[in-house]
């Protein structure tokens, strides 16, 4: 099985789906499918020997890291973990300096940080591929994981509802530009006061024109999930967050994915989690180990996923 890299990725930054068309999208999810594929099958496939990915981390991580070093090492790169730590950037060098500097050095870079505006100064400057594997705005790696899995599940994304339950945060944003981009219909269930940004939501409707997809906010958790094909839920307070989440917790209490909540749902209904999660609250043991969860089926694709996204934006 030869791998076909599309030259129309080659050295382009990875930093949110609304960036790329829906051809590209749907293009990047069949490579992953297929280099998912030859894994199981145990061939070989080192597209990228000789390469190096630089990995700066502002923000911990479990699947991130996990996945990015595994995922460069199986296609026959080598990963550099880059902590603020150990580089100058911690100590007062410039975003642009360091990628100007790293860009001698590494043929891609991956960056897991807070604000989306380094993301972007970084790849400004940056002459080789730069990847958001996260910030305070987008999770693009992440969702595009979530499309592989629905695709996986359901043959299809074109007409599949996900509902959203929780903050109208990175992941939520990522999911409207992703749904927007493959005709997925993405309904938010939130709080009032938690909605995805509004620019985001605009943003995203935009691209939807394209593909029919059906994008649209609601503040009653119940209401989205009637008959969607894949509920989906977050933490309600992320990474940084930690001041304000006893607050949250107060207005995100009926938010909870439980089995009450999952049965208005279509009775084959997946459910799905970025994780981490804080058990008992956003999601029930009950649901997260239950029958229609695919919880740790979506982790494991974070791995071919960004696989896709290294070999394509990197070769």
């Amino acid at each position: 099985m030869a791998l076909a890299m599309n030259p129309v990725f080659k050295g382009r930054d990875f930093i949110s789906i609304h960036d790329f068309n829906p051809d590209e999208i749907a293009y990047i999810l069949q490579f992953a499918l297929q280099l998912k594929k030859m894994q199981q099958e145990g061939k070989p496939h080192p597209v990228l020997a000789g390469k190096t990915l630089g990995m700066l981390f502002q923000k911990p991580s479990t699947r991130t890291r996990v996945s990015f070093e595994v995922g460069i090492y199986q296609l026959g790169g080598y990963p550099l973990f880059l902590s603020p730590k150990d580089m100058q950037l911690g100590r007062g060098e410039t975003i642009k300096d360091t990628a100007l500097t790293l860009s001698r050095y590494l043929n891609g870079i991956m960056i897991r940080t807070f604000s989306h505006d380094e993301v972007l100064e970084l790849a400004e400057h940056a002459t080789i591929p730069v990847i958001n594997g996260l910030t305070d705005f987008l999770h693009p790696c992440q969702v595009m994981g979530d499309l592989m899995t629905i695709l996986e599940y359901k043959k299809t994304l074109k007409g599949i509802k996900l509902a959203f339950i929780g903050d109208g945060n990175n992941v939520a944003h990522s999911l409207l530009f992703g749904g927007a981009k493959t005709g997925m219909d993405v309904v938010i269930g939130c709080p009032r006061g938690y909605e995805p940004r509004e620019e985001v939501l605009q943003a995203a409707r935009q691209d939807a024109l394209e593909t029919g997809a059906r994008l649209w906010v609601v503040e009653d958790p119940y209401e989205a999930v009637e008959n969607a094909d894949v509920v989906y839920t977050d933490v309600w307070a992320s990474m940084g967050q930690e001041k304000v989440a006893e607050e949250k917790e107060k207005h995100f209490a009926l938010f909870q994915v439980n089995r009450r909540m999952l049965d208005l749902a279509k009775p084959d209904a997946i459910v799905m989690h970025c994780l981490p999660a804080k058990r008992g609250r956003e999601i029930t043991d009950e649901v997260m180990d239950g029958p229609n969860s695919i919880v740790f089926d979506e982790a494991e694709n974070r791995l071919h996923i960004q696989k896709a996204i290294m070999a394509l934006v990197m070769q």
